[in-house]
């Protein structure tokens, strides 16, 4: 096991391969060696030491896969301060409550998203910005927080700019910073993220250095990543996906970054090819993406081996076509939660296709799983489906400010209860079913979305499906598809049950189904299953 923090682990990789590429944004012609990487991570974390920051304090972070994220994640990890992810999506209300509830003294944030001013709903919740001077910040609503840091050049009221914390840096002494680096406890809470809050308020999840730093090194491991590899991260920052599994498994064995700024499927195939990336991240619906793009046939994606699909569950057909038509012929699958730093299990690059495209793998080195009865404590045998649950260094040290949730998922052995439904086969690998609270109950008989899911990927016309269950008088409930068409493509709601019929039990065939252009996602890729459930509600009532 590594006992060092986030800090030291780039700092370590900085004296072994100083002259080796570590971050590359192929889109704005920036390259930086480990060298150059680790030293103006050290400029941004003397930046924020001269703004006072403490160790162990927490400081908010509101942007997309900007170059400044990364130096802020590594800058905080050598100066101790807590960095807490913004989900990109959030709007007014959302980013109150996370900045309230993680008593964040710090924001930095970019301009704006999409077509969303965050400038604009951070004036909106915190009016006094206007008047103040930067670092002055006296808020009613936010009373911790204290400086505001716009990631640009302009001058806004109440704000410092990025350049200003680069220039303040000046200040503050690398010894300075080398005392504050040594004083840091690798088992210290560095990195606080939000579950995606598909159910009820988000909730801050408290991951020390160590465990992340070992979840890191060990999923690079499964995917046998070296410095020679060059991993393009399209999936966000602000997900454990993208600063884990991507930014922070890349440094914890010397590999290259190359992140996407935003997901467009056709930067990420023209930046695989255009520097050579040996492995590629996403969640399956950036995958189906990439395969559908008109141009797919143009890029040379040669170079790619690995890589990790996740985020929700993996349609085989995906995954087959990942590995034949993309040629990443080692990619793997990976299973977790927020909660377990994240990954759970994870598939192996020599792991035979069936295991690779059928299940999410085995626990990772280090990584205890069991699969209890629900709502019990009672193991049960192989090939029998229950709860995943798991111990280890990754289980999070708790929920920031909520012991109670904290109790409700860690029992007092430290067993981390998923809330996944899962089988495990007598060698631990393992497959996902559904979500306890994503079983559909018909007439007595569980019925397990994933399943129908799967069947109807294989419809020729068939793009992306998601099934959910909605209320039903008679039997309590009733299967329902949300099915996304390939384009071009039309289909009928009879022409699709004809297909299930014979093919899967009665009961399973969807009673109704619905065609659409898109699904309510989380900014992480998640669907979001509850609001397709409001969504039926609503259509239904207007059909029925």
């Amino acid at each position: 096991m590594l006992t060092v923090t986030v800090g030291k682990l780039l700092e370590e990789k900085a004296k072994l391969h100083p002259d080796h590429e570590a971050v590359v944004y192929a889109d704005r012609g920036l390259r930086m060696t480990y060298k150059q990487f680790d030293d103006y991570c050290r400029l941004v974390a003397r930046g924020f030491m001269r703004l006072g920051i403490e160790k162990g304090e927490h400081v908010a972070i509101w942007a997309t896969n900007v170059p400044e994220w990364l130096a802020c994640q590594f800058a905080t990890g050598k100066m101790g301060a807590v960095l807490v992810t913004v989900n990109t999506n959030y709007r007014a209300a959302e980013l109150e409550y996370l900045l309230k509830q993680s008593d964040s003294t710090t924001l930095l944030l970019i301009e704006q998203y999409r077509d969303s001013s965050y400038i604009d709903i951070l004036y909106e919740i915190v009016p006094e910005l206007r008047e103040c001077a930067p670092g002055q910040l006296q808020s009613k609503r936010l009373p911790k927080l204290k400086n505001v840091i716009v990631i640009g050049d302009k001058r806004y009221p109440g704000m410092y700019t990025w350049n200003d914390i680069l220039a303040m840096a000046h200040e503050v002494t690398e010894e300075q910073l080398d005392e504050r680096m040594n004083s840091l406890d690798p088992h210290d809470v560095i990195n606080m993220q939000y579950t995606s809050g598909t159910t009820g308020f988000p909730k801050g999840v408290m991951l020390t250095h160590y465990n992340i730093v070992n979840n890191a090194y060990n999923i690079a491991q499964c995917m046998k990543l070296t410095k020679e590899d060059r991993l393009c991260i399209p999936v966000p920052f602000f997900h454990c996906f993208g600063c884990v599994l991507g930014t922070l498994a890349c440094v914890s064995v010397g590999a290259t970054m190359v992140p996407i700024q935003e997901f467009n499927p056709k930067q990420v195939l023209q930046t695989v090819q255009d520097e050579k990336c040996t492995a590629l991240h996403g969640v399956p619906t950036m995958f189906i993406a990439e395969l559908n793009d008109p141009d797919f046939e143009k890029y040379d994606l040669s170079s790619l081996r690995t890589g990790i699909m996740a985020g929700s569950p993996c349609p085989i057909e995906v995954m087959k076509a990942v590995m034949e038509k993309m040629g990443a012929k080692e990619i793997t699958i990976a299973y977790g939660q927020t909660e377990s730093s994240p990954v759970i299990t994870q598939t192996r690059t020599d792991d035979p296709i069936h295991l690779r495209v059928e299940t999410v793998g085995r626990a990772l080195p280090n990584v205890e799983v069991k699969i209890v009865e629900p709502g019990t404590n009672k193991e049960v045998p192989p090939g029998v489906q229950g709860e995943l649950c798991t111990r280890g260094y990754h289980v999070m040290k708790g929920y920031y400010k909520n012991p109670e949730a904290t109790k409700e998922v860690i029992d007092e052995d430290g067993w981390l209860h998923t809330g996944d439904l899962a089988v495990m086969d007598e060698n631990g690998y393992c497959r996902i079913t559904g979500r306890l609270k994503d079983m559909i109950i018909r007439g007595g008989e569980n019925i397990y979305p994933r399943e129908i899911e799967e069947f109807l990927y294989q419809h020729p016309k068939i793009l992306d499906v998601q099934v959910v269950g909605v209320p039903d008088e008679k039997y309590g409930e009733e299967v329902m598809a949300w099915i996304i068409l390939k384009e071009g493509e039309t289909a009928t709601a009879e022409e699709i049950r004809e297909f299930c019929r014979g093919k899967i039990s009665r009961h399973k065939i969807p009673r109704y189904i619905e065609f659409t252009d898109s699904y309510p996602m989380t900014a992480s890729g998640k669907i979001q299953k509850f609001k397709l459930r409001e969504m039926a509600k609503q259509r239904l009532r207007l059909t029925n």
